[in-house]
C-alpha cells in the first residue's frame, strides 16, 4: 500500500489486504451508526380548529421538534372552506409563532391542492443554547428608573 506518494522516493507499506478490508468495513459501519436519521412527521389541522385541539397538536409538534424530527404541518380545506384560505394561513402562522424557539420554518406556507403546507425543522442544540443565553441576558438587565 502506498503511504506517501509525494515523497521522493514514494513510501510504501506491506500489509494484509484481508485485514485492511475488514477494518475499512468496520469504520464505515461505525460511521453509519453515528449518523442520525431525520424522519418527517406530519400534523394535519383544519382552518376551524378548536382551541384545545390546536394546543394538543402544537404540543405534539413541539415534542417532535425536540426529538429532532422535521415536521410537516398541513391545513386541509374541504368544500366552501376553499374560499377562506386566509384562516388556514392564520393557523399556520400561529403554529410558527408557538414553535419559534424549537424549530425554524424550512418551507413557508403554500397551497398544494386542497392542503396548505409548511415544513418546520428543528434548531440544532448549539443554537438553542445560544438563544436561551441571549434571552436570559435580556431579562437580567435592570431597567432605568425615572
Amino acid at each position: 500500500m502506498e503511504v506517501a506518494p509525494q515523497a521522493d522516493p514514494p513510501v510504501c507499506r506491506i500489509l494484509d489486504y484481508g485485514k485492511y478490508k475488514y477494518q475499512q468495513q468496520k469504520r464505515e459501519k461505525d460511521a453509519r451508526r453515528k449518523t442520525k436519521s431525520q424522519t418527517v412527521k406530519e400534523m394535519k389541522m383544519r382552518p376551524k380548529i378548536d382551541q384545545h385541539d390546536y394546543e394538543f397538536k402544537t404540543k405534539a409538534i413541539k415534542s417532535f421538534l425536540e426529538a429532532g424530527h422535521r415536521v410537516k404541518v398541513a391545513v386541509f380545506f374541504r368544500g366552501r372552506e376553499m374560499a377562506f384560505l386566509d384562516r388556514g394561513r392564520e393557523v399556520l402562522e400561529k403554529v410558527m409563532k408557538d414553535c419559534e424557539g424549537l424549530g425554524k420554518v424550512e418551507v413557508p406556507p403554500r397551497m398544494e391542492g386542497r392542503y396548505m403546507r409548511m415544513m418546520l425543522s428543528p434548531i440544532p442544540q448549539k443554537q438553542k443554547s445560544q438563544k436561551t443565553e441571549a434571552d436570559s441576558r435580556k431579562v437580567s438587565l435592570p431597567e432605568k428608573e425615572k
